[in-house]
């Protein structure tokens, strides 16, 4: 047994090599002119203002066997709270999303009774990455959406799922780092463009990684509600800035953190089964940040416990919950920083569990520059 596991990861390791590490051409320096940042800020604000009148309607896209944590917790917690648009979490089926790499909600309208409570479609889409990235159902309503009129907001890897839908073609992107190469390979009349967290090319937009989706979202709220609107949102969660400014030059994969992540991961009998203890009105931004997280070390499975089987999160979603293990390790949501924070302090948490190497590991995966404050203080 041991021999094979072993064998594995060196093929892993040499695939890793051969594969360029999955991302590509090396990228030109970060540019230093602020002003073109900020009239970047400005076009993708204005590209993104209401057409039509009266609320916007905003469906958040997932796909019930699996949609990325944070990348439908975030963008749908920010926008609730704004409370600029109806938003509505849209799936192939009613009722339960299962997330990953942790979580479960039971909160998604179907596509047929959506299209039938909105026969013009929604304003705006918002894609998170999924775990099967070419859905026929999820391509098809999403193509027929766009063709409505609906901007498409494309998170992270997200963006595989819109170029599925033929929604890249032809266009300017970005998305996470580990999906540069590919979409360049299967959209070779669309361009790429680094540093930046979040572009956007005739009403289609994508984002860098996890950690950009609570920027870009801001953005849509100014666009919808305003700049004060999204300055007032951004304090309250602990954000100091939404402009596209991304350094994409830290994020890419090497031989030390590919064998690094691969003998982590072929380490399974390390696992231990976590919790987070959640009660109704928990907030839902912090708990995602956290779970996804802890998730990513590879050390630790990730369960929200609760003595109820469910909780209403923050936002109004529903939250499907475990009962609390004795042996289960117990992580903790820090309630005295802004739920943006909450990162902070489990990276902080993670390196002293796990070490600095695996922390690091968890920033490469979230694209996470950070951190927004010294958390490991408090």
């Amino acid at each position: 047994m041991w021999r094979a596991v072993w064998a594995l990861i060196g093929a892993s390791i040499a695939a890793f090599a051969l594969a360029g590490c999955g991302v590509g051409a090396p990228l030109p320096p970060a540019p230093a002119d602020t002003s073109a940042r900020e009239r970047e800020q400005q076009a993708f604000v204005e590209a993104l203002k209401p057409r039509r009148a009266g609320r916007p309607v905003i469906a958040v896209l997932a796909l019930n066997e699996g949609t990325e944590t944070t990348d439908l917790l975030l963008p749908h917690a920010v926008l609730k709270r704004a409370d600029v648009a109806d938003v509505r979490i849209v799936a192939p089926k009613s009722g339960r999303v299962t997330l990953y790499p942790a979580l479960q909600v039971d909160a998604a309208q179907d596509f047929a009774s959506f299209d039938r409570a909105h026969p013009s479609g929604p304003d705006y889409v918002i894609v998170p990455a999924m775990i099967v990235e070419d859905d026929p159902a999820v391509t098809a309503w999403l193509k027929q959406q766009a063709a409505r009129g609906a901007r498409v907001i494309g998170v992270c890897s997200g963006a595989l799922v819109v170029g599925h839908a033929g929604l890249l073609d032809g266009r300017r992107f970005t998305g996470h780092w580990y999906d540069r190469k590919t979409l360049l390979k299967r959209h070779p009349g669309a361009t790429h463009v680094p540093h930046q967290r979040y572009v956007i090319d005739r009403d289609v937009a994508t984002t860098t990684g996890i950690t950009a989706s609570v920027p870009t979202m801001l953005a849509l709220v100014e666009a919808i509600g305003g700049p004060e609107n999204a300055k007032s949102i951004a304090n309250e969660l602990g954000v100091a800035s939404w402009s596209p400014e991304h350094d994409s030059a830290p994020f890419g994969l090497n031989m030390k953190r590919g064998s690094s992540y691969l003998l982590n991961r072929a380490a399974f009998w390390r696992g231990e089964q976590g919790q987070i203890d959640v009660q109704s009105g928990t907030d839902d931004i912090a708990l995602a940040l956290a779970a996804d997280a802890w998730t990513r070390t590879g050390h630790l499975k990730v369960d929200a416990a609760s003595v109820s089987g469910s909780v209403t999160l923050r936002s109004g979603l529903v939250l499907v919950t475990q009962s609390a293990r004795e042996k289960s390790t117990r992580l903790l949501l820090t309630s005295s920083l802004k739920p943006v924070q909450q990162l902070d302090r489990t990276l902080c948490e993670i390196a002293a569990r796990h070490g600095e190497a695996r922390r690091d590991w968890v920033m490469q995966e979230m694209e996470y520059p950070g951190p927004v404050v010294d958390a490991c203080a408090s």
